[in-house]
């Protein structure tokens, strides 16, 4: 295998790990310890409202740096696709905003983390929801699936980011939009600096910086592009939301 994919491969193999340790009752911990004590961010980046009545495993089990749904805007009817759902929890309270006639889909690549999502969905009796098996480089859905596409501290797993961008396009229908958080780094970061401080909270594949996430969006045809600081993740890093569109014409 290629350096890129035994990476890949790697990413998934930590992450059935974690979901194994989130069904035996524990906390997983995508990061070292320090400055985040619940999932390094994990749920904590939820206030108290947004996940009512989410099964205790979906809530222990979410790994991401920030909120997605707080800027997605997800109306009744949508349908919604998480990259990288890991347990779950993004697509459950997805589920709850589009309503009974919308559709939320979960992609993740570690069947561990996909029985655990499916697990937390039956307890939770969502019906609107489905889980899917695959890479977030490659997205198993047709063109022009879904209106809306999340994603919460998963893309810089990734070895190829700008694939993800790409597919992220793909599937969205023209007036899609994209909301994601994500961890970016600061520009002036140098290698080592920036290898140290992703090392820290678990971004093994690496982090791109503000401008190179915008440029990778324009390049692949979105518009409308902005990314937020939400949280100083210390070294240099920055928890973000990276917004924005498809265009009507796209």
């Amino acid at each position: 295998m290629s350096e890129p994919t035994d990476r890949r491969e790697a990413t998934v193999q930590r992450y059935s790990g974690l979901a194994q340790l989130a069904v035996s009752g524990g906390t997983p911990l995508d990061c070292e310890t320090g400055p985040f004590t619940v999932g390094c961010f994990g749920s904590a980046a939820y206030t108290d409202g947004d996940a009512p009545e989410m099964p205790e495993a979906a809530l222990r089990a979410s790994l991401g740096c920030g909120n997605p749904l707080a800027v997605a805007d997800l109306r009744p009817g949508e349908t919604v696709l998480d990259l990288g759902s890991g347990g779950g929890l993004d697509v459950l309270l997805s589920a709850r905003r589009v309503g009974p006639t919308g559709r939320a889909y979960g992609l993740d690549a570690s069947p561990d983390m996909l029985a655990l999502a499916r697990t937390n969905a039956e307890q939770a009796e969502a019906k609107n929801v489905e889980f899917l098996h695959g890479h977030i480089e490659d997205i198993p859905l047709p063109a022009a699936a879904v209106d809306v596409v999340i994603s919460n501290c998963v893309v810089n797993l990734s070895t190829d980011k700008p694939a993800v961008l790409a597919e992220a396009f793909r599937v969205l229908v023209p007036g899609g939009r994209l909301g994601i958080s994500d961890v970016i780094a600061d520009d002036d970061l140098n290698r080592d600096q920036r290898i140290a401080a992703e090392q820290h909270i678990g971004c093994a594949n690496g982090t791109l910086t503000a401008r190179e996430y915008e440029r990778l969006l324009r390049d692949v045809g979105f518009t409308s592009v902005r990314v937020t600081l939400t949280d100083d993740t210390g070294g240099g890093l920055h928890s973000a939301i990276v917004q924005a569109l498809k265009p009507n014409d796209g």
